[in-house]
């Protein structure tokens, strides 16, 4: 038994190195783990994922980096991120400071918890495609609670579908018409949940004093099969409250240039946001 462990950590640890360039993602993790040696005790969870956050400043954007293998597995990649890679590398940092003793392992670990339904990967439905469902799962997991009913949040109702209806843009489903089936299910469930709350684009500016620095912030939007379109990372900045992201726009991690409120009033399609606070 102990010799088939050790063999299963091999195979994990080959699968997890199979991702990395040379190493650069280990060093991204051990060197923030070394800058946190001090803070872990004194700084809170969001100032954790505050940290992490800027510990990732400048970091290219590039989308689809998940999208690279043939068959379901872990994904490290820290030198290229998009919005959602972002903020769940940025989790997975902070939570990964709060351990006894922190190491590129337990990283993975938590990625993985965080980006799967329930902390497993069983196949490429089982990754959190949709924010929604991955903001229920982590609420489930008790890595996020969700203040935005809290701070005067409305009923949101998620209408997804994009992957089953456009599964072209989707290889993985594309060929694979039983996964495509799992999709649909898995949307149908995601729009029956009623525990969904936002917050008006119009109200973000009055109630912008109750979202705290590190809160994560969830774009929702009104465009067709889709729930939420962006994330980023709540951060306070010459007086006013913006977002750290990475930005499609500038093809990099950064604060962006506007506020939060009118970075959303300036997209048409934004409804508002849900708010999440790192637990």
């Amino acid at each position: 038994m102990k010799r088939l462990s050790i063999v299963l950590s091999l195979v994990i640890c080959l699968s997890v190195q199979a991702q990395q360039d040379n190493g650069k993602d280990e060093k991204v993790v051990t060197s923030f783990i070394k800058e946190c040696e001090k803070d872990t005790v004194a700084l809170s969870p969001n100032e954790l994922l505050l940290k992490a956050a800027w510990h990732l400043m400048g970091t290219p954007y590039v989308g689809h980096t998940l999208e690279v293998n043939k068959e379901e597995q872990l994904v490290i990649n820290l030198r290229e991120l998009d919005c959602m890679t972002f903020v769940d590398n940025c989790l997975a940092l902070s939570r990964t400071v709060r351990y006894a003793n922190p190491d590129f392992d337990y990283f993975a670990r938590q990625l993985k918890y965080i980006r799967y339904r329930n902390g497993i990967i069983q196949g490429y439905t089982s990754r959190l495609h949709y924010t929604s469902d991955w903001i229920t799962d982590n609420i489930n997991k008790n890595v996020v609670e969700d203040i935005t009913h809290g701070i005067g949040g409305k009923k949101f109702y998620p209408e997804v579908s994009i992957m089953s209806t456009r599964p072209e843009l989707y290889p993985a489903l594309k060929s694979n018409p039983a996964d495509l089936a799992t999709m649909k299910e898995i949307e149908n469930i995601i729009n029956k949940r009623t525990t969904y709350y936002y917050l008006p684009k119009n109200e973000i500016k009055d109630k912008q004093h109750l979202i705290k620095d590190g809160d994560i912030i969830c774009f929702v939007t009104s465009a067709k099969g889709v729930d939420i379109a962006h994330l980023g990372i709540a951060y306070r900045y010459k007086g006013g409250l913006t977002f750290i992201h990475a930005s499609s726009k500038h093809k990099k991690v950064l604060v962006n240039p506007e506020s939060l409120s009118d970075y959303c009033k300036a997209i048409k399609s934004n409804r508002g946001i849900i708010v999440l606070r790192s637990l």
